[in-house]
């Protein structure tokens, strides 16, 4: 098992979030509920490209403060939605015999939604924590609603698990 951090970056880690200090905390409990039972935390960040705000080498790019990952834990950089998609990841995973994974992170609708299809694509157990992912409204739809459609509806039982942030560190305990 290990838990998969996804784009939370300075930049877009903020209070424009859905349900923003929740799901710092809950991300927060799981690294550390990770660390202590031996499960190795992996980043993801994305890069959009030279002459973007978050791009390698601008401050927004780097994980958030209070996520920050430890010495010893793997980075990976991603330029399309999906975690999987010429990173490195899935080799990484493979190679290492790794079929269940807890993915967190940005954004619901984007690379959390990418990441969790692409990965149970590649035949890994994805499971989704409650309020440990979230994302920002959008033309068509709230930030609340994006997170209840593809959490509620879409992903479960579907793609992934989603079960509750308890529930998920039984599992990791």
């Amino acid at each position: 098992m290990v838990l998969l951090v996804v784009d939370t970056q300075k930049l877009i880690t903020n209070e424009k979030l859905y349900n923003f200090h929740e799901f710092v905390s809950n991300v927060e409990e799981l690294i550390d509920t990770a660390r202590e039972n031996n499960i190795e935390v992996i980043y993801v960040r994305h890069d959009d490209g030279e002459g973007s705000e978050l791009t390698k080498g601008s401050d927004g790019f780097e994980i958030y403060e209070k996520f920050k990952p430890c010495n010893n834990e793997k980075i990976f950089d991603k330029k399309v939605n999906s975690a999987f998609k010429d990173t490195g990841l899935l080799d990484y995973l493979t190679t290492k015999k790794e079929k269940d994974i807890i993915v967190v992170g940005l954004q619901t609708d984007y690379c959390i939604d990418a990441t969790i299809k692409c990965g149970f694509e590649h035949g890994f157990n994805i499971v989704v924590p409650a309020y440990s992912n979230t994302t920002v409204d959008n033309v068509f739809i709230s930030a609340e609603q994006s997170y209840k459609y593809h959490n509620e509806f879409m992903w479960n039982r579907r793609y992934a698990e989603c079960i509750s942030l308890n529930e998920t560190i039984k599992r990791m305990k």
